[in-house]
């Protein structure tokens, strides 16, 4: 063994010997390259000859069935069930069913409002609604009482049922005003003045009710009495119904309402006379109207139909007019043009008219408009995401329009009327047949979600047939407004523009041709508003009106208060 290793060990020290003796006998040689290759297009070519095939085989596909052969598997396997994410959100805003506002302004003016109702969301709801505002006025240089105040209380009742849903209302309204507009021009002795009572009052009391039903041709109706009276012993009573039905018709629906409309007032005396006025009529109507709908196009066609009776004149009429309108989007909701034609019976009263002008006498002779036809034509849609417009151009024909105009004074100054409203401060209505192009444009801005922004511009050019002047009626009104909400403040303001109206007075003694034209001049109205939410429930508010100060005027003689302030406080809560 010991051999075997000595023999090993001296030949690997032989081996190592001879490697490290050997020495490289590769010799470097010097290779010179004349010129490079470099190939040219000539050396390629291309084969001329197309391969032809000598038989072309066609192989039908085969129809292939599939089918699997289902075998149950047992497993043991149990998914986890997921957990949904909390996101986090805001405090959900609060919404209260009640609230009460009390508020207290300039020239005495305190404001009272309250809502309040309460019962089962899913059978009934009742509640009333009061409200009171007031001002001792402040009409510089009047030597009359300009106070006003309004007070009203409406009560309800509400049923809901599986098939049908009611409701009963009633409520009274007071509204006292004063005939404080004397002519500047004339001069009116001190006792003259201490022995004018210059107060109105117009009170409202009214009952009626609605009912729903879901199923059926009848889909319901609504019917209300009125009764309105003066400081005067002036008496107007008005019953007013409306049923309504619906059916179909293949895909689409008719729908009709009816009309029962019966008024019947009465004044005690004339403006130059003493004999008393009457006025009474009843009208029964019917309003078909059928519904196309497509895709972008929506046609209503319709028409409304009026029997009436003028019981104090004897007149009996019928009267017939368009009710026809069709919108077609060009742009979905961007671009939509709109057309149409229609036109209505007016029942004007009593109310309806000291409600637009409460300086008017109680001595009218009241009368029904007929408005022949309303012809208009414009569009809607959207300028951008955040910019909406509405433009439309209409014409239209009325017989027996309205037209409130100055009654002539009784007195010089000295000479003492028998009622207040015959010096020259107040209006009765007359009527003529006119023609109105009227041009109507508005623009909205949601600029943010804080802010947004809105203007409306209406132009009408009144064509009369037997008056001089359309009556205080102007040709141009225009807003801007805007309001402002963040975190929990909120602000609004809005600026009003009447254009300039014209009256017509008569002078004492003189006769109707020896009057003149008189004009209101335009103005300027900007009223702001402003606030804080304390909470959910708390809020404070402020009020400015007529920031601007101006002293317009509304009616001829009629002068406007200045800048009126308010503040108060608003509560909400829960029954």
């Amino acid at each position: 063994m010991q051999k075997l290793f000595i023999t090993f060990i001296s030949i690997l020290i032989t081996g190592f010997s001879f490697a490290q003796v050997k020495k490289d006998t590769l010799k470097t040689e010097e290779i010179v390259v004349e010129k490079p290759y470099t190939p040219t297009i000539s050396d390629a070519f291309k084969i001329k000859i197309n391969p032809s095939l000598e038989s072309v085989t066609n192989f039908s596909k085969e129809k292939v069935n599939y089918s699997i052969f289902s075998i149950p598997v047992a497993s043991t396997f149990t998914p986890t069930k997921g957990k949904a994410q909390n996101i986090a959100r805001a405090p959900k805003e609060q919404i209260y069913q009640n609230y009460i506002t009390a508020g207290f302004g300039t020239f005495k003016s305190p404001l009272l409002e309250a809502f309040i109702h309460t019962g089962d969301t899913r059978y009934n709801d009742y509640g009333f609604f009061v409200k009171h505002e007031s001002s001792e006025g402040g009409v510089e240089d009047s030597p009359l009482n300009d106070n006003f105040a309004n007070t009203r209380v409406d009560l309800f009742y509400k049923q809901f049922d599986r098939e049908f849903n009611w409701q009963v209302n009633a409520g009274v309204q007071r509204k006292l005003y004063n005939y404080y507009g004397l002519p500047e021009s004339t001069v009116f002795d001190t006792s003259f003045i201490d022995n004018l009572d210059e107060k109105q009052v117009y009170k409202t009391i009214y009952a009626g009710g609605k009912v729903d039903v879901e199923d059926g041709i009848f889909k319901g109706a609504t019917a209300e009495v009125i009764n309105f009276s003066d400081n005067y012993d002036s008496n107007e009573i008005r019953l007013l119904a409306k049923p309504t039905i619906e059916f179909p018709i293949s895909s689409e629906i008719i729908t009709s309402e009816f009309m029962v409309d019966i008024v019947t007032g009465k004044f005690q005396q004339e403006y130059n006379s003493i004999s008393n006025l009457k006025h009474s009529f009843v009208n029964l109507g019917a309003s078909p109207n059928f519904e196309v709908l497509r895709e972008n196009l929506t046609i209503n066609l319709g028409a409304k139909i009026y029997y009436s009776n003028d019981l104090e004149r004897k007149i009996n009429k019928f009267f017939a007019y368009p009710n026809v309108s069709a919108s077609f989007k060009i742009v979905d909701d961007i671009f939509i043009l709109l057309a149409g034609v229609n036109g209505d019976l007016i029942q004007n009263t009593y109310n309806s008219f000291a409600n637009e002008n409460p300086y008017i006498s109680p001595t009218l002779n009241i009368l029904q408009t007929d408005k022949q036809y309303n012809a208009f034509v414009g569009a809607k849609g959207k300028l951008a995401s955040n910019i909406g417009f509405n433009f439309n151009v209409s014409h239209s024909n009325e017989k027996n329009k309205p037209l409130f105009i100055q009654n002539q004074t009784k007195t010089d100054g000295t000479i003492t009327t028998t009622e207040s409203y015959q010096a020259g401060n107040s209006f009765h209505v007359i009527y003529d047949a006119i023609k109105t192009l009227n041009f109507f444009g508005e623009i909205t801005i949601e600029a943010s979600k804080e802010f947004n922004f809105s203007t409306t511009v209406n132009y009408a050019n009144y064509t009369t047939t037997n008056e001089l002047e359309a009556w205080n009626l102007s040709p141009i009104t225009a807003t801007i407004s805007g309001d402002f909400q963040k975190n929990k403040w909120f602000a609004g303001a809005k600026l009003f523009y009447r254009g300039e109206t014209k009256d017509y007075v008569i002078p004492y003694t003189m006769p109707f041709e020896n009057g003149s034209i008189v004009k209101n001049d335009s103005y300027l109205d900007l009223n702001l508003s402003g606030g804080y939410n304390f909470t959910d429930r708390l809020t404070a508010f402020a009020k400015i009106n007529n920031a601007l100060g101006k002293k317009y005027y509304q009616f001829n003689n009629y002068q406007v208060q200045s800048l009126q302030a308010l503040a108060g406080i608003t509560y909400k809560f829960d029954l």
